[in-house]
């Protein structure tokens, strides 16, 4: 498992001479490989060629060893200045911006989605600096659901720690994950376990304030940083996103999916000697909670 608790080898790039090739491209327009974190992250296909293929086979141009991916999955096409991508009947699907596509014409920013990979496609004349801003997002921001990462929210958790010391300020934690995800991701796939995790963050994001972090801690798990929060605030808070998850109706391919989370509540003490006795405090919230029959809050 890397930093943000995603297991590196779920997606495989099989063509590493291909990755070699492409990543040189011809600078106007290409795809980054965002999301799962891994070896491969980050990784620029350069798209020079009028069409490249991409799916399971090794004879495409990109090559994503995956069950989730096709085949033969998609291709790209250059017709006169527009890239537009094809599904090419596959099993799960072609996605851009989390749309299922038969034919699409990419713009710049668009997010394609194979299987359980997601690119960003980039084009225009200044490519080579967007490409590097989408590498410093990447460090903090989880290329699945959109919001920071652990490493992000490690970060910002040192900082708000230092400040409720210096100034005397109430300081709380949220840690939740989702109960029985993993029937979820045997009984649905995952690729529905993928759209429930983003629209979950989607939904807690509609309650989140600007100066709270709210991160993507590990696969299921989120968690949200309170400043001048004291404990009674931050469970009210814990018992709405409890409530608002209850009640929101997960769809993905017309089926709708349960969910429920269990949330655990902290908040900084003097028992607390440093960050890692404050993250383990609200962790055994977490497990209290869900071991008292789950989709409740602890404190």
């Amino acid at each position: 498992m890397n930093e943000n608790g995603y297991d590196s080898g779920q997606t495989k790039v099989t063509a590493p001479e291909k990755i070699s090739d492409a990543s040189r491209g011809s600078g106007n327009d290409c795809l980054v490989l965002i999301y799962p974190a891994g070896v491969h992250l980050g990784v620029k296909f350069g798209l020079d060629r009028p069409v490249i293929t991409i799916g399971r086979d090794s004879e495409n141009n990109i090559v994503l060893d995956k069950d989730s991916v096709s085949r033969r999955h998609a291709k790209l096409v250059q017709q006169n200045s527009a890239r537009v991508v094809v599904d090419l009947n596959s099993t799960n699907g072609t996605y851009v911006n989390d749309q299922t596509i038969k034919s699409h014409a990419l713009k710049n920013g668009d997010r394609l989605k194979i299987g359980d990979t997601i690119f960003k496609y980039l084009t225009g004349h200044d490519v080579e600096s967007s490409y590097h801003e989408e590498i410093y997002r990447m460090t903090i921001i989880d290329g699945l659901t959109g919001i920071f990462n652990k490493r992000y929210f490690t970060e910002s958790l040192d900082r708000e720690v230092a400040r409720a010391r210096r100034y005397r300020r109430e300081l709380s934690l949220l840690m939740f994950d989702l109960d029985h995800f993993k029937n979820v991701n045997d009984t649905y796939g995952h690729l529905a376990g993928d759209h429930v995790l983003k629209d979950l963050a989607r939904l807690i994001q509609t309650r989140s304030r600007r100066e709270e972090t709210f991160a993507r801690y590990g696969g299921e798990e989120f968690i949200m940083l309170l400043p001048e929060t004291a404990i009674e605030g931050a469970a009210e808070l814990a018992e709405q996103l409890r409530a608002k998850v209850e009640q929101h109706q997960f769809v993905f391919e017309g089926e709708i999916i349960p969910i429920t989370i269990s949330v655990g509540v902290a908040a900084l003490g003097s028992e607390h000697t440093d960050v890692t006795t404050f993250l383990k405090s609200v962790d055994e919230k977490l497990y209290e909670a869900k071991n008292d029959g789950r989709n409740r809050v602890a404190r």
